[in-house]
C-alpha cells in the first residue's frame, strides 16, 4: 500500500476512534507530514484521498476540518418543507411503537448482522403543522442501541443522528439513499391521510459510519404531493 494510503488509514482510524470529532480542524499539512514523519506531498495526497471520501472537508483560508454531516439535507432535497412564510420546517417526529425482535432478512443484510439478530425496529410519524407527511420504519441493531427502548420520546426529538452520537457514540459520516415510487396500501393511506393507491415517494437509506460500519437503516414513504428533487450540480 502507497505510504499516502497507510498514512490515510491512520487519519481515518483517529477519526472512527473520535479524537478527532466532527467540525474538528486538522493539524497543517506540514504538521500531520511532521508528526508522522512522511513528506507534505503525502499528507497532502492522504488528506485528499480522505476529501474525496467525504470524511474531511477544504475551507479556503481556514483549514482541513472533520466534516460535520447536515442532518436534515436529505429532508430538503426530497420534500418540501416550510411554513406559512416560506421559510424551511423540520417536521416534528411521533413515534408510534418501538419493539425489539429478531431481524426480518433485508434488515440484517443492511446491518450486516446475523440472521435473527435483535433489533430495534421504530415506527416514526413526521408531521407538519400537524398534518402527516413521512412515515418511517427505523431499524437499529439493539446490542449497540439497547438504552434507545427506555428513551424518552421528548429526548429523541425529531432528528435521530444527534441522538445516535450524543447517547451512543455512534456518529453518521455518510449514507446511501434509494428512492422509488409506490401505491400506497391501505394502512399508509390511512397514516398519511392520503386517498387509497394514491403514489407516495420511498426512500430507503442506510447511515454509515466514518468507518463504512452500518449504523442505521430506515425506509420513509412521504406524500407524492410534497414531493420534489432539488441537487446542485457542478
Amino acid at each position: 500500500m502507497p505510504i499516502y494510503q497507510r498514512l490515510a488509514e491512520t487519519l481515518r482510524s483517529t477519526i472512527v476512534d473520535q479524537k478527532w470529532r466532527p467540525g474538528d480542524r486538522l493539524p497543517s499539512e506540514k504538521e500531520l507530514a511532521a508528526q508522522y514523519s512522511v513528506a507534505p506531498g503525502t499528507a497532502r495526497q492522504a488528506i485528499s484521498q480522505l476529501t474525496e471520501e467525504g470524511i474531511l472537508v477544504r475551507r479556503h483560508g481556514s483549514g482541513t476540518f472533520v466534516r460535520k454531516p447536515t442532518f436534515d439535507a436529505s429532508l430538503f432535497r426530497f420534500f418540501r418543507f416550510q411554513d406559512k412564510e416560506g421559510e424551511r420546517e423540520i417536521p416534528e417526529s411521533r413515534i408510534l411503537s418501538r419493539e425489539v425482535i429478531p431481524a426480518p432478512a433485508v434488515v440484517s443484510k443492511a446491518l450486516e448482522l446475523e440472521p435473527e439478530s435483535l433489533v430495534i425496529s421504530v415506527s416514526r410519524l413526521r408531521l407538519l403543522s400537524g398534518e402527516p407527511v413521512i412515515a418511517e420504519e427505523v431499524w437499529l441493531d439493539h446490542a449497540r442501541f439497547e438504552a434507545f427502548m427506555v428513551m424518552d420520546e421528548d429526548d429523541i426529538g425529531p432528528l435521530l443522528y444527534p441522538v445516535y452520537d450524543s447517547h451512543f457514540d455512534q456518529i453518521v459520516a455518510s449514507a446511501k439513499e434509494c428512492l422509488t415510487v409506490e401505491v400506497a396500501g391501505s394502512f399508509y393511506s390511512r397514516l398519511l391521510h392520503i386517498t387509497p393507491a394514491a403514489p407516495v415517494i420511498v426512500i430507503e437509506r442506510l447511515a454509515l459510519g466514518f468507518n463504512g460500519r452500518p449504523i442505521e437503516w430506515r425506509r420513509s414513504r412521504g406524500r407524492a404531493d410534497r414531493f420534489q428533487y432539488h441537487i446542485d450540480i457542478h
